[in-house]
């Protein structure tokens, strides 16, 4: 099994394991694990609020995320929270 393989059998909307998570949690996970690994790779944790907004692209005027059928607004402090926590299983050594 190729590395890509071994990183499309993993179910990132589900990490981290044993959470228990609120429809918004799953669709903010799977809206990163549809990220590039290139894109992923770019992000900066010194980036201020409107350097991340224009590198996702994907928040409204108002600084949340727009995610389709999520019960509750994800704003920006969780957002850096969960991507962080998204590049620290996506990445992981093997």
């Amino acid at each position: 099994m190729n590395q890509e393989t071994s990183k499309a059998d993993i179910n990132y909307e589900q990490l981290p394991a044993g959470m228990a998570m609120d429809e918004t949690d799953i669709n903010l996970r799977a809206h990163f694990a549809r990220m590039s690994d290139e894109k992923i790779s770019e992000y900066s944790p010194t980036w201020t609020d409107d350097q991340l907004l224009a590198w996702d692209e994907d928040f409204r005027d108002d600084g949340v995320l727009f995610l389709v059928c999520s019960e509750r607004d994800v704003e920006i402090e969780e957002y850096r929270r969960v991507l962080v926590e998204h590049i620290r299983f996506r990445f992981a050594p093997k």
